[in-house]
């Protein structure tokens, strides 16, 4: 089995844990960010989303879906706190 896979050195060895490892970082880091988009929209906008939201999101709609659920929330989050009020042009220091 060895002899196959040229894996007869420690020098192979060493270069199959390495590949290993790398495919292992690579997995956890797209498994982890849905965790650091709730994180930072937590952290940005006071809005909390778990994971498993951002994640079926993405797997109906792509990057659209979750921007379209970022938006959404986004706009419930500033309907939340009523009504903006827009200054006159002259308060606001606007020549018309």
């Amino acid at each position: 089995m060895k002899e196959i896979l040229g894996l007869s050195s420690p020098a192979g060895w060493s270069l199959l844990g390495t590949a290993a490892l790398l495919l292992a970082l690579l997995v956890i880091s797209f498994r982890s960010r849905s965790y650091v988009f709730c994180q930072y929209l937590r952290t940005m906008t006071g809005i909390g989303l778990r994971p498993a939201e951002v994640r079926e999101a993405h797997r109906r709609g792509g990057k659209e879906g979750v921007r379209e659920l970022f938006l959404d929330l986004i706009i419930r989050e500033d309907l939340k706190h009523g009504p903006v009020t827009i200054p006159d042009g002259a308060d606001a220091g606007v020549k018309s």
